[in-house]
């Protein structure tokens, strides 16, 4: 519950920094600009995320005979999440990981590598799964969508402002050339780090949402750990336009101390509160 408040006060922030630094950058037309241009960039990566997703990936679909008992565990938690089976991939790496895409969840898919097929048990493998299911039934791909809209804008609107200039609607100027040089500077970085938040709170909600779903969430929570070991052994070959999806952070092995600019949270944060949730479902 926290974590869907959590997402809601940071898109509204989002959204209150886009409108407040349009209107003292470039008044409302800029605004409308601004938002207009990242509107129709981020519906176009939405409406294709999928495509290009697992095109950038390498990942290859994969039909029922050829993994059984991998589309068995999919179906199986798709159905008691109460959702269509998504397409099933591979990607051919040795990289533990995985990652879930497409935009709702009659298109959706779920990507894992040939590495984490090998490394994780068959309890530690449904928590990942339902983890990607999780992010389809809670509509992340929608959220993370938005949230790249409002930070797209507030980069659109701060190169309008450094390029013309602060305007505002009586075109009297809206501050001095510091004050502007500082919009257009600190308004993107702050975009930025609200959207980043945003990516790690879904990571949160995903999490729980797949403990609640498997009612195993300590089986995630031992998933969780060896994938981040075994990444930082050998790294997922992702890029960053995709690094958000993956389960864990594909492009950093471990703890870092820029965890503000980080797509994921903490990998013992989450196993702390996987752990946590873990005695709601006692073993019988």
């Amino acid at each position: 519950m926290w974590n869907n408040v959590k997402t809601f006060l940071l898109l509204a922030a989002l959204t209150a920094l886009l409108v407040g630094t349009g209107q003292a950058l470039a008044g409302r037309s800029g605004l409308a600009l601004g938002l207009g241009l990242a509107l129709v960039l981020n519906v176009v990566s939405y409406w294709f995320s999928d495509r290009l997703a697992l095109a950038m990936s390498g990942a290859q679909p994969v039909a029922p005979h050829q993994a059984p008992w991998l589309h068995e565990a999919i179906e199986d938690l798709a159905r008691a999440a109460d959702l269509p089976k998504p397409s099933v991939y591979v990607i051919p790496s040795e990289a533990p990981n995985a990652f879930a895409t497409g935009r709702d969840a009659a298109h959706a898919a779920v990507a894992v590598t040939e590495g984490l097929l090998r490394v994780l048990d068959t309890d530690e493998l449904h928590g990942v799964l339902a983890h990607e299911l999780a992010h389809i039934k809670n509509r992340d791909i929608l959220i993370s969508a938005i949230a790249a809209t409002l930070a797209g804008a507030l980069t659109q609107l701060a190169q309008l402002g450094a390029f013309f200039g602060p305007r505002t609607d009586d075109d009297r100027g809206a501050g001095s050339a510091l004050a502007t040089l500082g919009l257009v500077v600190v308004a993107p970085l702050a975009a930025t780090l609200v959207q980043l938040a945003v990516s790690r709170s879904r990571e949160f909600e995903a999490d729980r949402t797949a403990g609640l779903l498997t009612r195993r969430p300590e089986a995630l929570a031992r998933a969780l750990l060896k994938l981040e070991r075994g990444n930082a052994l050998v790294p997922t070959p992702a890029s960053p336009a995709t690094a958000h999806m993956y389960i864990v952070n594909p492009l950093t092995a471990g703890e870092s101390l820029a965890a503000l600019f980080s797509t994921h949270p903490p990998t013992a944060e989450r196993v702390r509160r996987l752990e946590a949730l873990a005695p709601s479902f006692p073993v019988s």
